[in-house]
Formats: structure tokens, C-alpha cells, sequence
């Protein structure tokens, strides 16, 4: 039963993801919501986290946003209610929905919100690994969709991929040192 609500919730994110409404464009799908939902599955067991609400937060971590432009600034708040309204929909457990939301409302670098959970921190850590690792849609970001110069991009990345970087725990980032200094370099 829950391979097949978390296929009808990959279809429902994949689906807002491909909407004309989406202002990140359908690569958010491939470039950033599988990611983090494959290093979720990956690191889960470093945090003692239950892989099953890992990879059901990291699906819907930013549906919000996604969803809904004017919702972006706050998705962490969104997120959770969002998340609420399609687990129900599809009959999955209300104890478990209230971890997904836990997860989800602690997952953001730019704010600073304790973990409650080890699927928050988890969710947390492999979000702020995406982004590491998926540079190519953060310069999407800045670029096509903020409009930034050359300059300004470059310095919104840079300053993003640091929160993510602060964000991490030390054996996470060791994982992606490699990745981040490199990309440092280039920025």
C-alpha cells in the first residue's frame, strides 16, 4: 500500500512540476526532487531516520512552492499543510503524516529552525546536498528566473551553496567536499 501512495504522490509532484504554472521549470523534477529523495533513501540509516517518511518529506519538500509561486518565500510553512492535504487524499497513515510535515517544516538552510526529528535533520542535510551537487539548477535560478547579471548570479549561488554547506552535517560534508570546493572555485 505504500509503493503505491508514494507512486500516486510522485505523480502528483511530477505532474505541478511539468504545470506551465511551475516557475522553476520541469528540471526541478529531474535536477533537484529525485535527488533528494535518492540521497534520502542513501543517507536515511546515517540518521537512524525512517527511510519511508524520509523519501515521502523529500518528495514534497517543495511542492508548495512549485505549486504555488506566491507560496515560495514561506514553503516551509506551506509545504507541511500542502503535504497534509495529499497524504489524506490518499489514505496514508495520520501519524506518519504528521512526521512528513515535521520534516518538511524544518528542511531549509536560509532558516533556522531546530530539528525535532532525525527525518528532519536527514531531509535537511540531503536537500542542502542537492544543491551541492545539482549547481546547474541553481544557475537556472539566478539566471533565467531571478534575472540576475553575470556578477549577481554568481554571488546569489555562491551564498546559497555556503547556507547549504553550514547546513550539513561534518560526515555529510564529506560526502560532497570535493563537489562544493570545486564549484567555490568556479564561482
Amino acid at each position: 500500500m505504500t509503493e503505491t501512495i508514494k507512486n500516486k504522490i510522485a505523480k502528483v509532484v511530477e505532474q505541478a512540476c511539468a504545470a506551465d504554472t511551475n516557475i522553476f521549470g520541469y528540471d526541478i523534477w529531474t535536477h533537484h526532487i529525485l535527488k533528494v529523495v535518492e540521497n534520502a533513501k542513501q543517507l536515511a540509516p546515517r540518521f537512524d531516520a525512517d527511510p519511508e517518511i524520509v523519501e515521502f518529506a523529500a518528495l514534497l519538500h517543495d511542492y508548495a512552492s512549485i505549486k504555488d509561486e506566491a507560496l515560495y518565500a514561506d514553503h516551509h510553512i506551506h509545504g507541511p499543510i500542502e503535504a497534509e492535504k495529499l497524504l489524506k487524499r490518499f489514505g496514508y497513515p495520520a501519524e506518519k503524516i504528521e512526521a512528513v510535515k515535521e520534516a518538511i517544516a524544518t528542511h531549509r538552510a536560509s532558516v533556522t529552525v531546530a530539528h525535532r526529528s532525525a527525518e528532519g535533520e536527514c531531509l535537511a542535510n540531503v536537500d542542502a546536498m542537492s544543491h551541492i551537487e545539482g549547481v546547474p539548477s541553481l544557475l537556472y535560478l539566478a539566471y533565467v528566473h531571478h534575472g540576475m547579471g553575470v556578477d549577481e548570479g554568481s554571488a546569489w549561488v555562491k551564498a546559497k551553496l555556503q547556507r547549504s554547506w553550514r547546513k550539513l552535517r561534518e560526515d555529510v560534508q564529506e560526502l560532497v567536499r570535493d563537489e562544493y570546493e570545486a564549484v567555490l572555485k568556479v564561482l
